[in-house]
């Protein structure tokens, strides 16, 4: 097993971190769930790239657009 294949396992908890904060009722929580969103993205890319899973880099690169596409409308609405 390299040690990239590792990077699997980080990925998974910032994920669930993530998540978890996004559902919190406090903005400040919500905002770094969003940022632990963006991370979790680029450690699944990077995994992915490795791996050839490509279809996996795609889900993240729209993951991370429509994230921040959220976190736009939010503020604007706020």
């Amino acid at each position: 097993m390299d040690l990239i294949d590792l990077v699997q396992w980080p990925a998974m908890v910032v994920t669930i971190v993530a998540a978890w904060l996004i559902g919190s009722q406090k903005k400040h929580k919500r905002e770094i769930g969003f940022w632990c969103f963006l991370a979790s993205n680029v450690l699944w890319i990077i995994w992915g790239w490795h791996d050839g899973a490509y279809a996996l880099i795609g889900l993240q690169l729209a993951l991370a657009f429509l994230n921040i596409r959220g976190v736009r409308k939010n503020e604007a609405a706020g």
